[in-house]
């Protein structure tokens, strides 16, 4: 049975990866990427607009379906190899999450509804990734390939 995840990445570092098909969660961890399998459906959280800024943002950024390929590790700069999946992005408007809170099972607590956005990478049910991908007016979108111009590295993950 298909799972569903929400990752967490600047929506600068989500639109790379949207455009060339792949995605990449914290900061290039094979660890969190073994949790995930093809057909599951993963929902991109921004908190800001780029990476280690102060430009908040706190909307939903991407949703798509992992592929069937295993994860694979590339060269992105020397000394940098991060990790990444194939990812088939649908149609998507980057969406607002305060409409949201409260709706969604992972956000009850308002108060201190960012915790689990913390984790990178984290389970959320069925239910609320349909109310993500409601909200986002998502529909399937052909798959991007893989445009990336680095040299896989040895090795993949098994799964």
């Amino acid at each position: 049975m298909s799972r569903s995840w929400i990752a967490v990445a600047s929506a600068n570092h989500v639109r790379i990866g949207r455009a060339s098909g792949f995605m990449q969660v914290c900061h290039g961890k094979a660890a969190p990427l073994r949790r995930s399998a093809p057909g599951d459906r993963v929902i991109y959280y921004s908190p800001t607009e780029t990476f280690g800024g102060k430009d908040r943002l706190q909307a939903f950024t991407a949703i798509g379906m992992i592929e069937e390929t295993a994860a694979y590790q590339v060269e992105a700069h020397p000394g940098f190899r991060p990790w990444r999946r194939d990812v088939a992005w649908w149609r998507a408007t980057e969406t607002p999450i305060r409409p949201l809170l409260g709706r969604l099972s992972f956000t009850n607590d308002r108060g201190g509804w960012g915790y689990r956005l913390r984790f990178g990478l984290f389970e959320i049910d069925n239910d609320d990734a349909e109310l993500v991908a409601e909200a986002m007016m998502a529909e399937p979108l052909m798959h991007v390939a893989r445009t990336c111009a680095a040299v896989p590295v040895q090795g993949t993950l098994a799964l």
